[in-house]
């Protein structure tokens, strides 16, 4: 029998308020980012009835049909790699970006939310692993990057930093990664003169190491919602099915093959 969200959001809230607690935190301060991928929008209803406040998605156009065919009342924020070209899409349905990885997509974002009078939440992508498979600027230019929107791009509303650490069995493994990018973030905090509230790191593997070493916002899918079901785009002919999306185009609606 599958567990309530509920109930599997009470096993880790409490695990979240245990590493605050390791770390002399206000539980507060954590807030879970629900991540949605591949899922349909009862999913989304589903985590907004439990209680949870914001919906992470990797993709435009998996929020583009997502969101409409979702109960209201959520924050949504992109989390996965954002294209110029698809910038004013992602200002019209995220409220908060975190995945913004060079002076150029932040230009770009400040010149379409001048233009569509917004003021879009942003978070800089930090690559501090070096992964190559990884998205988000190097350590030693985030400080120039900051630097360059509190100066030049007068409609970003800066917030903090995101990074994804390095794939381990054992999560003890992110927690250099973690740590550098709490470093990173208060270095250029003292420099600078700002306030960098927000944190974006952790997820379903190592969320508590996160919360350790300052997460404020941890992005958990697998650990709230299991295993992203595995789908096909529908064909001419299928019956409606709702479902996840094509994990590729993130174009849905889909319809989820069985194992």
């Amino acid at each position: 029998m599958m567990r309530e969200l509920r109930e599997i959001l009470e096993e880790v809230n409490g695990r979240i308020a245990a590493a605050c607690r390791r770390a002399g935190r206000d539980p507060e301060d954590v807030e879970i980012v629900a991540v949605t991928k591949t899922h349909g929008a009862e999913v989304v209803d589903e985590a907004r009835d439990a209680g949870l406040r914001i919906i992470g998605e990797n993709k435009v156009q998996e929020a583009a049909w997502k969101k409409p065919a979702s109960a209201s009342g959520p924050e949504w924020h992109l989390i996965g790699h954002l294209q110029g070209n698809k910038v004013r899409h992602a200002l019209e349905l995220f409220d908060c970006i975190h995945s913004v990885d060079s002076v150029k997509l932040a230009d770009r974002i400040n010149s379409i939310a001048d233009e569509i009078g917004a003021s879009p939440r942003v978070l800089l992508e930090v690559n501090v692993s070096g992964e190559k498979s990884k998205s988000g600027m190097k350590p030693e230019d985030v400080e120039a990057a900051a630097r360059h929107i509190v100066e030049e791009c007068p409609r970003i509303n800066l917030e903090g930093l995101m990074t994804m650490a390095p794939f381990s069995e054992n999560p003890e493994d992110a927690r250099p990664c973690f740590r550098r990018l709490r470093e990173i973030r208060d270095d250029i905090q003292s420099r600078l003169g700002i306030g960098l509230p927000r944190l974006s790191m952790g997820m379903s593997g190592d969320y508590e190491v996160a919360v350790e070493e300052g997460a404020t916002w941890v992005r958990l899918g697998t650990v709230l919602f299991g295993e992203r079901p595995s789908v096909r785009r529908s064909q001419a002919g299928d019956s409606p099915v709702s479902g996840g999306l094509d994990s590729y185009s993130g174009a849905g609606p889909t319809v989820r093959v069985l194992d």
